[in-house]
This record gives C-alpha cells, structure tokens and sequence, in this order.
C-alpha cells in the first residue's frame, strides 16, 4: 500500500524521534533506586577497602585523642581537644576512683535511672531529721538549657540525690595544712556533656566539697553529666585522691550533718577509756523493735585526738573518718578491738540507746567523738543511705594520769551506775571486780532495807496504803536510785578546781605510794578536823579500794526527797536543808553549769548535758520538780 505525502511525513516523525531516544538513553542511562531494611546491627561498609585500612592504621598510631588536620593553619593555634571516657551512674550504685591532683573525671546519669527508683519525689532516710545546716547544698537547682541557673519549678521533673565522699587525700608536712577540696560539678545541658573547671559556669552548677563531703540536689527530667575535680597542689602534699560517688532518685546515699542537735553524750571517762551514749534510738515500748535494733547497732563511732590533725578535710566523710580517724569502731566493714558497742536502757525513759566504750586513750587529753549511721547495717550497699551519714562531734576529755578514778557500768543491781569511781589498781586490778565490789556493798545495803519494808501493808487496798499518790514500788526505785548513788561515789581528779566538788580522803596515801603535794594541802587546812574532808562517804571505800585524795560530785539533793516522798514515814528517812551545816558536804544542787556539759552532782543515768542540745530526752532527775525540803537532820 502506498502511503500519502502525509503520512510518509509521519512514519519520517516517528522513526527519528525513537532514534532520538536510543541515542539519548545510550548516552545518559538513569539512575534507578531500590528500597531495603537495613540490619542496623551490621557493621558499616566503607565503599572503598583501603580507605578503612587507612584509618584503622591511624587510630593504631594515635593516642586516643582527636587532632584536627587543617594544613593551612599552625598547631599551636589548633591546639588538642582530648577525649576522656565516661564513667556511667545508676540508681544508688556507687562508684569509687583515684584522682590525681589536677585532675577530673566525668560521669553520666542516664535519664532512663530517674525511673528506677521510688515514683514519690521525697523519701526521708531513717534518721531522726534531714541535715537541717545544709540549705544551701540542698537547694534545688538545675541548668537550663539556655544555661541559666534556675530554681526548680518542681514540675514533672525528678529530684536527684547526688552525694560524694573523699576517701584518701594527698598527705603533707605539718606546716602544709589541709589539701584542696574536691570540687562537683553537674550539668543537664548536651551543650555541655564535659563539666569542669573549663566549662562555661552558665552551663552547670559547681559545688565544693565540705570537710571531704558534698551533697546536692538537682531536679532533672534526662540525663546528667556530673564530673569529680581536684584542684593542683603543692609540693608540700604527695599521693592521690580517692572518692566515692553516688546517685539517687530515693534520698541521700551519703550524708553529714553539722547542726543538728546532739545524738552523742558524754557520760564519763578516766585516765584511758570513756563511756558516751546515743539519744533513744526508739521510744516504742515493742520488744521486737527493740531486738531488731540490738541485733543492728544502727550507729558507728570515731574519735580523734584534738592534737592529731589526721582527719582535718575528712571530718564529714564516713570512708575518710573510716580511713584516718584515730579510733574507729569499723574499718574496712569489720569491728575493731578497741571500741565496744551494745544496746542499753539506761537512762530517760527506759528506752534502747546504743553506748560505746573506748579504751585506750591518752591521758589528760581532749578528743572529739564522731557519731555515724553504720553504712555496714545491711548487707546491701545500694540502698540510700548505703555510704553513711556523719553527725556532728561530741567533745570529751580524759582524766590526769596516775588519776585514781577508773569507769565502772553494766552492774548487775546498781544498773543505773555509769560514771568513774573511787579505785585503786593495785587492789582492784580491773574495772569488773571493782564494779562488782560497789554493786555487792549496795545490794546488801538493800536487803536490809527491803526487809524493813516488808513491815509495810504493801498488797493493802490503794485506800489503806501510806499514800495515795506513793506505794511501796516507787519507794523501793526511789531507795535504790538514792543508795546506789551515795554508795558508789561519781570520782574526780584530786586537781579538778570547780566549786560543786568535795575533796575527799586527802591525808591519805595514792596507790602509787604518794601523797598529796604539801602545796595543794595548804588550801585544805582549816579542814583537817573535819571527817567529810578526811575519809570517803563510806568507810569501806578507804578500808577495801583505798583511793587515796580524790574528789566526789555530791549526789543531787532531789533523790534524798524523792526518797522521803516515796517512802512511808515510819522508815525515819529525812533530808538535811541546804541552809544547814552538812547539807554542802552531803549533797549537791544543779546550777546553771550545769547546763554547759558540767555535772554539778550525781543522779542515775547522768551524763554531760548541754542546754543547747534541743530535742534531747532529759532524765527524770532534770524535769522532777522535786525541790520540797524535808524535815532535818543531816544525812
């Protein structure tokens, strides 16, 4: 078939146009793309094998450490950007290190920890109050992303507990004085996952460490950045730092407190060892709560000479005191020999307290005695408060040396006692058999009296009995209080000046085979003809113990008229009036020193009470009212 002019012209159109296209596709093939789920655990496949050998050779040669390659400028102005690893926090885990002066080192908490803890925002340590002098450390912070500082809004944000502890510290010359403190940084900002001393101070928050400890809250909703740094030192110091860090959404791990009221008393001491006392761990009168506490010995103790300045710059740091205290009744997690602890109701209430017993001490010498919560108690280390908590010290003195007044306590009859005495070591060669002897003496003193009230209608209905408001049992506690404290007399060094004590037995001979400096005798002269100068309170002590010169604290007047109150009036008890001769060598009075640790006269469970100690449970003696003067003769 013969094709027209016209549609020859389009075959023509058709041919060239598919020619075209050949020839284009020929000259410029596409491009096509193919969609795969890629392995995202596969290794990354460089598209040129010798490219990665190449790298893999240059991080063999390098040190760990990014160099910019810039050949157009000089490396003094690009300087070294170092890369340090980053040491991961989690949930009251801690974490301990060595640092080197001069040095930091980083952490990361991440923001997956703040779920991990207990959902309510504030959980309160088992300890009688939160660290009341520490506002400041305690605030609220946090680092916005805008880098400035800011008190939290407590949002939705969570509180975390960010605490540390000093260890080890450089050691120096006694000239040197203390190390520099570390140093704690936090920050929440990616713009600053390095914080330090180099960081913008715009973008975190910088605590210093106190007395080798630090604590600081900050709120958060992701991740944190903390870093540890030590300051450069001089060359007077040597060695490294050591600390233990740790986080926690819960409540503090480690802790200190330096105002809170007295937890720790001083109840006496003589020439080598001292007695102190917690404040009631407890006022639950349930016995199983009192035998858990037995079994756990929730406190700790340390104590240090005021002369050794080996724990100055650790005084809040359990592992520093735990390192570098003098005395410690834990290291390294195990008990030591020379401080005995246990549970006692001695004292105000009748409650548990946990006292502690140190031996051997300096003479003549002032100390301070550190109390802490055992962050041994429990057998897992990652719980708040799993690093301890450090209260304020409680200061207390030994007595002179060659002193003859030895600590006596735990006696059987006399349990209230716990106080140094009247002693002599060569007749009483240790405090037990001294203890026994006074407790024994009181106790037969006691069958006596027992038995003379037995004269008494003790079982007689409450209307036929000596008094409505008295019975025999509170006249048997009251004469046991009075005999038990005028039986074994609370001891002083013959050298002790205050005014409330009463010398006694000063012509006779020390156990050393001494006596008294012909001196010190002169002041005593016009005493010699009297008795209450001359002899102890009972003469069995100058006849068995023989002391020699020693002074006693009086024992308070309100027992003698606790004891006439309690007891019926047929048993002739009296009380002399303070306004009469005898009554000053007798007994004594609390006064207004009283209130400044001094124990101006003796009553069962005493112990040095300061005023300013608020909270503290104050033995019955303190609170009796019991200041109605019997009638009179001389005791």
């Amino acid at each position: 078939m013969q094709l027209s002019i016209l549609q020859s012209r389009l075959v023509a159109s058709a041919i060239a146009t598919i020619l075209l296209l050949i020839l284009y596709l020929s000259l410029f093939p596409p491009q096509l793309a193919f969609a795969e789920e890629i392995n995202h655990d596969s290794p990354i496949i460089f598209d040129d094998d010798t490219m990665v050998d190449g790298l893999d050779a240059e991080l063999e040669d390098s040190d760990g450490t990014y160099e910019p390659d810039f050949g157009v400028f000089d490396r003094s102005i690009l300087g070294r950007v170092a890369k340090r690893d980053i040491i991961q926090l989690s949930n009251n885990v801690p974490n301990q290190m060595n640092l080197n002066a001069g040095g930091f080192l980083i952490y990361h908490l991440d923001g997956s920890q703040l779920s991990t803890g207990d959902e309510e925002e504030s959980t309160t340590l088992e300890l009688r109050g939160e660290p009341a002098g520490l506002q400041e450390e305690e605030q609220d912070v946090f680092v916005d992303w805008d880098g400035e500082v800011k008190l939290s809004k407590r949002a939705k944000e969570r509180m975390v507990y960010i605490s540390a502890n000093t260890c080890l510290q450089p050691s120096g010359n006694k000239s040197a004085g203390e190390p520099p403190q570390l140093t704690l940084y936090v920050s929440n900002s990616t713009n600053n996952t390095s914080p330090g001393p180099s960081a913008a101070a715009s973008e975190q928050v910088a605590r210093n460490f106190t007395q080798g400890a630090v604590m600081l809250n900050v709120t958060a909703s992701d991740d944190l950045w903390i870093s540890v740094a030590a300051n450069n030192v001089s060359s007077e110091f040597s060695g490294i730092y050591n600390f233990q860090i740790a986080a926690s959404v819960d409540a503090w791990y480690h802790s200190y407190n330096e105002s809170m009221a007295d937890e720790l008393f001083w109840v006496d001491s003589d020439t080598t060892s001292v007695l102190l006392i917690t404040q009631n761990l407890t006022t639950s009168r349930d016995t199983a709560v009192g035998e858990g506490l037995v079994a756990s010995k929730p406190y700790v103790m340390f104590a240090q000479n005021d002369d050794d300045p080996s724990i100055n710059g650790l005084r809040y740091s359990y592992c520093g005191l735990g390192n570098y205290a003098q005395i410690a009744a834990v290291r390294n997690g195990q008990d030591t020999t020379q401080v005995t602890t246990g549970i006692t109701k001695r004292g105000a209430g009748g409650f548990p307290k946990q006292q502690f017993y140190f031996s051997g001490l300096n003479a003549s010498s002032k100390y301070q005695g550190i109390l802490a919560r055992n962050a041994n108690a429990t057998t897992n280390p990652n719980i708040p408060g799993g690093g301890g908590h450090v209260l304020r010290s409680t200061t207390f003195n030994t007595k002179s040396n060659g002193a003859n007044c030895n600590l006596v306590f735990n006696l059987t009859f006399c349990d209230e006692v716990a106080y140094a005495v009247p002693s002599n070591n060569v007749t009483f060669p240790n405090t037990t058999l001294l203890g026994e002897f006074y407790d024994n003496y009181a106790l037969s003193l006691y069958d006596g009296f027992n038995k003379s009230l037995q004269q008494t209608p003790c079982e007689a209905p409450d209307t036929q009995q000596f008094s409505l408001v008295r019975n025999c049992t509170t006249c048997r506690s009251a004469y046991k209080d009075w005999l038990c404290s005028v039986t074994i007399p609370r001891c002083e060094d013959f050298s002790a000046t205050d005014n409330w004590l009463q010398p006694r037995a000063i012509n006779q001979t020390f156990p050393d085979g001494t006596n008294l400096n012909p001196d010190m005798l002169t002041h005593y002269t016009s005493y010699q003809d009297q008795s209450s100068f001359l002899n102890s309170r009972n003469p069995l002590i100058d006849q068995v113990v023989k002391p020699g010169p020693y002074k006693e604290v009086l024992p308070c007047a309100e027992l003698c008229y606790d004891l006439v109150q309690s007891c019926p009036a047929a048993l002739g008890f009296s009380c002399p009036r303070p306004w009469l001769k005898g009554f000053n060598t007798s007994y004594g009075l609390r006064s207004p020193a009283s209130e400044q640790g001094n124990i101006t006269c003796n009553y069962p469970g005493s112990f040095h009470y300061y005023a300013g100690a608020a909270g503290l449970a104050v033995p019955w003696l303190l609170t009796s009212g019991l200041f109605l003067l019997a009638s009179a003769t001389v005791w």
